[in-house]
């Protein structure tokens, strides 16, 4: 980018320090010291003034913001794996690439998948809380106290067994769990025998007959309600849900229903429909010990946040130094 303009590049939330370093060497950078989620307006008039947007997951990029783009915004750089909180197509007919930063959240998002498949049936969270404020509410072990379920032998249900789900199908097949998954094509026969994973073309026989449903896949109009209520009537009493992909994946009203009635075991959610609300029904189930809720923080490590700043930065460069960006987003994908 010798002896060239350097582009201006608008951040919409706080970056790592060492990310927002190096976008400052490199580029005219507009950061957001105080990490306060910009406004409709406030991107919008971004977009109308600087060469490049770097969104993140909770920054809705609409078709009609594009529309009343200026002429200078030729490329949205996502700070995210998904992208189905831009249209890209819109983008596209405006002549506006976009790109995200896929490949770097696959172990941190499936570890933190694998710690809810773990804590929610073992109730890991119940037992922290009887020593939050101190040992008075422990007399002691018993034989009969805090009983949870074993983990070694149950079937999980991947739904969705992309990048994610066949990383959390390698860590749950290390806890003993029979490997079960649902997705629109089957994987490589050598990865299905490495995991001795059984596949189903049938989301519904697949959800009655697991004992614990992971929710993987991306959020798409065709995966939104994908665990509907008659889906959810399916499962066992006895299992459970996890999701962390996106929220709108489950029909988040009839899963709490299924869950205050019984009809399933408990959930362990990262993600929600209404973000960053939270239904206070799952609040009140999550203090009853139901449910385990974490705040949409499964992808959250540092080494996660500054390789995708990485990769933002990579993008930028080689669109401005005239070269296609590796992580292009193309037109119908999203």
């Amino acid at each position: 980018m010798t002896n060239k303009k350097r582009p201006t590049v608008y951040l919409t939330r706080k970056l790592p320090d060492l990310v927002e370093t190096r976008m400052r060497e490199l580029f005219e950078a507009e950061l957001n010291i105080e990490d306060v989620p910009r406004t409709e307006a406030e991107l919008l008039a971004a977009m109308q003034r600087v060469d490049v947007l770097v969104p993140t997951v909770t920054d809705r990029i609409t078709a009609s913001m594009i529309e009343q783009a200026g002429p200078q915004l030729k490329l949205i750089a996502g700070f995210s794996n998904g992208i189905d909180h831009i249209d890209v197509d819109a983008a596209a007919r405006k002549g506006i690439t976009v790109t995200n930063t896929p490949n770097v959240l696959t172990e941190d998002s499936a570890d933190m998948t694998m710690a809810l498949v773990l804590a929610v049936p073992r109730r890991l969270v119940e037992g922290t809380r009887v020593l939050a404020n101190g040992s008075e509410d422990w007399r002691g072990w018993s034989p009969t106290w805090m009983l949870g379920r074993r983990l070694s032998g149950k079937r999980i249900g991947i739904v969705g067994m992309g990048r994610i789900g066949t990383a959390v199908a390698r860590r749950a097949k290390a806890f003993g769990l029979s490997i079960h998954y649902h997705n629109r094509k089957r994987v490589s026969p050598a990865t299905e025998a490495e995991l001795e994973a059984t596949y189903w073309d049938s989301l519904d026989q697949m959800l009655a007959r697991v004992d614990i449903v992971s929710v993987n896949c991306p959020s798409t109009p065709a995966t939104y309600h994908l665990i509907s209520a008659r889906r959810l009537a399916l499962m066992q009493p006895t299992s459970y849900i996890v999701n962390t992909a996106r929220g709108d994946i489950i029909d988040e009203a009839a899963m709490i229903e299924c869950l205050r009635q019984g009809k399933i075991a408990g959930a362990g959610l990262d993600v929600f429909e209404n973000e960053p609300a939270v239904n206070p029904k799952l609040i009140k189930l999550a203090k009853e010990g139901r449910v385990v809720l974490l705040p949409h923080m499964s992808s959250a490590t540092i080494e996660g946040r500054i390789d995708m700043g990485d990769k933002v930065i990579i993008n930028i460069r080689a669109f401005y130094d005239g070269h296609r960006p590796p992580n292009r987003v193309l037109p119908g994908r999203a």
